[in-house]
């Protein structure tokens, strides 16, 4: 199986990315959150600190693009090229609100003709190989035949499949017919994408589907980041990899306070796996300094015992 983490916006920059490889290997590819290229040609700072080309000898990285245009598609795929990507992801599965009303992301779904043609006019001109990301539908499960038949057009170097439609957003059941539907139609190789957060999801998944050899994690492998590593998130390895995010973001932030929020987000799922985690839980969310901020994650990592099962609590 090959394991690949999602990408989460205002978590998984570069610095998380590498800083994860080093303490918590097993992750084969780590995809960028989206990039947006604009009619301006010209990147901003944050995106060029996300296509860092030092990432590429150690680990896989992946942009993933977020446009309804065909032009910028193209052109953003031109300086992955050139900046050593093996492949640029396409974004159709992203459920914001602000994002599907301008016609991007899942809000693609909404005029497959309009789908079909963007699709041609990439994929006739693309310097890269291109793997997409999808959803099943915008509003109805039933929609997915339809935008399956579109997709088998083209020559899709992998199709990563996240079974729900765009108005549930994360929550609900995964449409696992739909999956499967896919698995006996779909000409691209396929990855799974939903609702896989422990590695006994991660091995019933498997078992039901032993011919998919990709799987997409991202909640999951933020709240567990050693899910993949022998041995696991150990308590030792996760404070060492809260350090040095914490340093680096002081760093790239040029101040404690940023980095504390942004460090915030991440304990808002690394807390599902201390037991009894509410009362130091709540300390962490009123703290504004990074001293008192360290003092609470000091007595977490020193007081709380880890919890062997993942127990997400953010749907």
């Amino acid at each position: 199986m090959h394991y690949y983490f999602a990408p989460l916006e205002g978590l998984t920059d570069s610095i998380y990315r590498r800083l994860h490889h080093r303490f918590f290997p097993g992750v084969d590819r780590y995809y960028t959150p989206f990039l947006s290229p604009t009619v301006h040609r010209a990147l901003t700072n944050r995106e060029m600190r996300e296509l860092s080309v030092a990432d590429l000898p150690d680990f896989t990285v992946i942009p993933q693009v977020l446009t309804k245009n065909p032009e910028d598609f193209l052109w953003l795929a031109g300086v992955c090229r050139d900046l050593g990507y093996p492949e640029v992801n396409l974004n159709i599965g992203c459920p914001s609100g602000t994002v599907t009303a301008k016609g991007k992301g899942a809000g693609m779904l909404r005029d497959l003709d309009q789908l079909d043609r963007f699709l041609d006019c990439i994929f006739s001109a693309t310097p890269l190989p291109v793997s997409v990301k999808t959803r099943i539908g915008f509003e109805d499960p039933a929609e997915f035949a339809g935008i399956l038949d579109i997709y088998n057009r083209y020559p899709i170097r992998e199709l990563t499949i996240h079974p729900r439609v765009r108005k549930v957003f994360y929550s609900g059941p995964v449409e696992m017919d739909c999956f499967r539907y896919a698995t006996q139609h779909s000409n691209a190789p396929l990855c799974y994408n939903g609702s896989l957060c422990t590695l006994p999801q991660l091995q019933a998944f498997s078992a039901e589907f032993p011919q998919i050899d990709a799987v997409m994690i991202g909640r999951g492998l933020i709240a567990d980041p050693g899910m993949l590593t022998p041995g696991g998130t150990t308590v030792k390895a996760l404070e060492e990899f809260h350090d040095a995010l914490l340093a680096e973001y002081i760093n790239a932030f040029g101040g404690s306070r940023n980095a504390m929020f942004r460090m915030k987000e991440n304990w808002r799922h690394w807390l599902c796996k201390f037991q009894n985690s509410e009362k130091l839980g709540k300390a962490l969310r009123k703290a504004t300094d990074v001293d008192t901020y360290k003092a609470v994650t000091c007595e977490i990592f020193h007081s709380l015992p880890l919890l062997t099962d993942l127990c997400p609590d953010w749907d």
